[in-house]
């Protein structure tokens, strides 16, 4: 039976003021949204019904100058002109003068992904995965973005030559088996092109999970159509994240979208970002995240605001973030907590900020507090004995019963914790006491 299509008031006058050849029955057609994105204010003023006076709209139009403007109808017309400037919407989506300010921790590049970069495409930051950059293009640039740098910049858009280089790239590393899809946004691609790069990953035996890193159930959620959820099913186990910050952008548009998504075998997960004046209260993250699992998401990162440019208005003190997971952990389902992380600068990796829920510690004793307050007392076993391990895997006899088991070389914290490894210390470049040893 065939779906009965309704479209509100907002939307419908919105399309009365584009030019004449936009029509309401196209509206949850995902590539006529793109063709009638907001590109300029001139148009946000004319479809908006709204009027910015002429020295903010002198100091915006400099802003997308440096930093391009671009929001699908469908999420303009969630944008509440009402109580525009604290929409939480509207501050996603529309420039503001503050991203022109740069502050002295600004970095055009502050996660050096393009510095962790072998081929060009691919971030190879962790031991097993890699970032794959396939797109540099999304159906909406949102203010916070972290790759501001990239946004809209033909020069950046991956030919066919080079997304073969880094599908290359990853068939002659055997210790890659995840493999996140990232952009930009990898559902800007024809069902036909992302098909294609999905088909050579699978060729790939020790490529064991692909994930999509997309926003499109939020800003476009009509990409999510039947043909895309029947070409991804082609290509599991496939995960895919997506991004919702506020609890307003869980409409009925893209409940349908994650539905779709879900109803497929599809894993969902959804990253937030911690940002000023749109979700930096115990309550909105609350709200989201309980929206969030009633749509078979599962909350899987809080990121705090990355030092990208222009980004020092929407960012908070971790302070923040902290009070927010206090406010979750003990409070609501564990699968409705993330984990609070800071994406370290210059390529050090996410690293997962909570709490302190260990007071203090014994050599037979931890004691802990809960979320209420309440203090206890773990104790510890009286006689630990470790295993002593060879690292003589292909003939153990102790603990390593599974299958197709293989050991990588350790790194960082785990290299000081093995036992095959000799190494003691870690010492920073360039530490003075050592230099002057030498």
């Amino acid at each position: 039976m065939q779906e009965t299509i309704i479209y509100n008031d907002k939307q419908k006058k919105i399309v009365k003021k584009m030019n004449s050849d936009a029509v309401i029955s196209q509206w949850k057609d995902w590539k006529w949204q793109l063709r009638h994105s907001v590109l300029d204010i001139d148009t946000f003023e004319k479809l908006l019904g709204i009027k910015f006076d002429a020295d903010e709209k002198n100091v915006l139009i400099k802003t997308i100058a440096k930093f391009p403007l671009s929001i699908t109808p469908y999420y303009l017309s969630l944008i509440n002109v009402d109580d525009l400037k604290d929409d939480p919407i509207f501050k996603q989506a529309f420039p503001s003068p503050h991203e022109l300010e740069l502050s002295s921790c600004d970095r055009t590049d502050p996660l050096s992904e393009d510095t962790d970069s072998p081929v060009r495409g691919i971030t190879h930051r962790y031991p097993d995965r890699v970032l794959f950059h396939i797109s540099n293009i999304c159906a909406m640039y949102c203010r916070h973005c972290t790759r501001k740098r990239k946004v809209s910049d033909v020069v950046s858009i991956l030919d066919k030559n080079e997304i073969l280089e880094g599908i290359e790239y990853i068939k002659n590393n055997r210790n890659i088996r995840d493999v996140l899809l990232s952009g930009g946004d990898p559902l800007m691609l024809s069902d036909e092109n992302l098909d294609w790069i999905l088909t050579n990953l699978r060729e790939i035996p020790h490529v064991e999970v692909i994930r999509i890193g997309t926003r499109m159930p939020v800003v476009l959620p009509y990409r999510i159509t039947n043909e895309l959820v029947e070409m991804l099913k082609k290509h599991h186990p496939v995960w895919i994240n997506t991004h919702f910050n506020h609890p307003r952008e869980i409409t009925e548009s893209s409940r349908k979208a994650l539905a779709r998504l879900a109803d497929a075998g599809f894993p969902l997960g959804n990253q937030s970002v911690l940002l000023s004046g749109v979700n930096d209260c115990p309550r909105i993250m609350k709200k989201l995240v309980h929206k969030l699992v009633m749509n078979r998401v599962r909350p899987y990162y809080l990121y705090q605001c990355d030092l990208s440019e222009g980004l020092s208005h929407f960012r908070t003190p971790v302070g923040k973030g902290i009070e927010i997971m206090e406010n979750l952990i003990g409070h609501t389902s564990g699968f409705a907590v993330p984990t609070y992380v800071i994406d370290a600068p210059g390529g050090g990796g996410k690293i997962p900020v909570m709490p302190n829920y260990i007071i203090s510690w014994s050599t037979n004793k931890v004691i802990l507090r809960n979320f209420e307050g309440v203090i206890t007392t773990y104790k510890e076993p009286d006689s630990y004995k470790t295993v002593f391990c060879d690292r003589n895997c292909q003939k153990c006899s102790l603990q390593l019963k599974v299958d197709d088991a293989e050991e990588y070389k350790a790194t960082g914290i785990s290299k000081l914790l093995s036992d095959f490894d000799k190494t003691d210390s870690l010492i920073p470049e360039n530490t003075e006491r050592v230099d002057r040893r030498i």
